[in-house]
């Protein structure tokens, strides 16, 4: 039996798996499967399809195609793997969409002509059994799913008793992928409130986590594979995880030259309690983490009538408590250029009972923070995406989207003009060197670059260096999210592995 995973990438609430991340979906399913699978990737599939599996040089005045950037090293046998594929498992979802800087996840529509003729048994699985949407403000993507022979998230939810051969099996796949990848570790599942109206996360997942030893066995696999970037990513909330500060020391003793260590989603209320034990976590993840990192607070609004309307995990006051603290502990520059550990905010609009004193609110909030000095390395702003199941969905789907919806351009850029740009001058002043910057991809003459790790800051730099490659850059103006830097060393030491 031949079975193929094609990666088509995932970006969830508690979960990211698009290039450069590598997601877990289909590393447990590879572990499952437990023989050697063919991993590939929707780019390598673009590639085929649309291309004739032709990589074109990207001209001057072009930009990189990013449709067909992260490819496997099955890219050049893509039509001989799929003619002997026996069943291809299709892996795809976006359920809180976001802008790529070099992917672009695969959707239903894009996919399904793509295999229909493909004479093998398909299962499609991952976030998109519960709908998918690459932009947010809409309905999930329709499409038929005729072409599947089975529509499944359950055949690969595996129990954590299960997932801890699977995880460590699978990270074999890794050997099919050239470049580099930030590995998401998975901790834990399900939300411990799990009340947010838009959020799926509690329609898939119950509250679980894994077993210590079975994550850090996982990590220790792929540091001997020669991973060296790692996210403990996939949770709702670090900070809930019973063995977080353990976990950290473990990590940082047993792989001690990791690059790059992050995590993501803290729920603010967590950041607040761990007071009652001096903040052991937080002084933990600024002590073991790598610096760079931001723990996202899935704030959503800073109007209390919308907190209480859409049943949210934090109330405003709670949420600038939790800016404070760590920005008291984080805010000291690491080696890397960046401050070792802040928080980043999420706004959504859309949600119930939303109201034009809703941006007065968050407007009022931000600006306080900012006015006291206080540093938020990134403000992600999204239109709810809606999904049935979702108590948002079942009360009138998009009403509460269409209210307002006139205003969102307008509030948006208020805050990226009057919060994010000055910010981003406090949190990286010009002059700063930022090491260790991979060079991703061409805009005409102009080369963007990033630090590897959770939502890292993107620089472009005049001219176009080469690509995939390591350089320190010299800040030397700042835009509204994002920065121009001058190269100032490539960095050698840090080559691919």
């Amino acid at each position: 039996m031949v079975f193929t995973i094609l990666d088509c990438y995932t970006d969830e609430p508690a979960g990211l798996g698009v290039p450069p991340y590598l997601g877990t979906y289909p590393r447990y399913i590879a572990g499952y499967l437990n023989e050697d699978v063919h991993y590939i990737t929707i780019d390598d599939l673009r590639l085929w399809k649309k291309h004739n599996g032709i990589l074109r040089e990207t001209k001057n005045s072009q930009k990189t195609d990013i449709t067909t950037y992260s490819l496997t090293i099955n890219q050049k046998n893509i039509k001989k793997i799929l003619q002997e594929t026996d069943t291809l498992i299709v892996v795809l979802g976006v359920h809180v969409p976001g802008k790529y800087l070099s992917a672009i996840p695969g959707t239903l529509n894009e996919i399904i002509p793509m295999i229909m003729d493909l004479n093998c048994k398909k299962i499609l699985t991952g976030p998109a059994v519960f709908g998918t949407q690459l932009f947010g403000g809409k309905f999930h993507e329709k499409a038929d799913l005729s072409v599947f022979d089975k529509v499944s998230y359950e055949m690969f939810n595996f129990k954590y008793s299960d997932v801890r051969n699977y995880a460590v099996e699978g990270a074999k796949i890794i050997k099919q992928i050239p470049d580099l990848r930030m590995i998401e570790i998975e901790t834990g599942h399900g939300c411990d409130i799990g009340k947010c109206s838009f959020c799926t996360e509690p329609l898939k997942n119950k509250v679980e986590f894994r077993e210590k030893e079975d994550v850090l066995q996982e990590i220790i696999e792929f540091y001997k594979l020669g991973a060296r970037y790692f996210r403990l990513g996939k949770q709702t909330c670090f900070y809930t995880l019973p063995y977080a500060v353990e976990l950290l020391k473990e990590i940082h003793s047993n792989c001690p030259d990791i690059k790059v260590l992050h995590i993501d989603n803290v729920n603010p209320v967590k950041v607040v309690m761990d007071r009652q034990k001096d903040f052991e976590i937080t002084k933990a993840v600024v002590k073991y983490c790598t610096s760079g990192n931001i723990a996202a607070f899935g704030v959503e609004s800073f109007d209390l009538e919308v907190v209480k309307a859409n049943t949210l995990n934090t109330p405003p006051q709670i949420a600038y408590e939790a800016v404070k603290i760590l920005n008291e502990y984080g805010a000291e520059r690491g080696p890397d250029g960046m401050p070792r550990f802040l928080p980043g905010i999420n706004i959504i609009f859309g949600l119930r009972n939303e109201s034009k004193k809703t941006h007065d609110e968050n407007m009022k909030w931000l600006s306080r923070i900012y006015d006291e000095g206080l540093m938020i390395r990134r403000i992600n702003i999204r239109q709810v995406a809606i999904f049935e199941g979702t108590s948002l969905y079942n009360e009138g789907k998009d009403k509460f989207l269409r209210k307002n919806k006139k205003l969102y351009w307008k509030w948006r850029n208020e805050i990226r003009q009057k919060i994010d740009n000055p910010m981003l001058q406090r949190i990286i002043p010009y002059g700063t060197v930022l090491t260790n910057c991979y060079a991703e991809i061409y805009d005409g003459n102009t080369t963007f670059c990033r630090q590897f790790g959770t939502y890292p800051i993107i620089v472009g730099v005049k001219g176009r260096i080469e690509l995939k490659k390591f350089y320190d850059l010299e800040i030397t103006n700042h835009m509204l999210r994002s920065l121009t830097g001058k190269v100032v060393k490539k960095a050698e030491v840090l080559k691919e592995i």
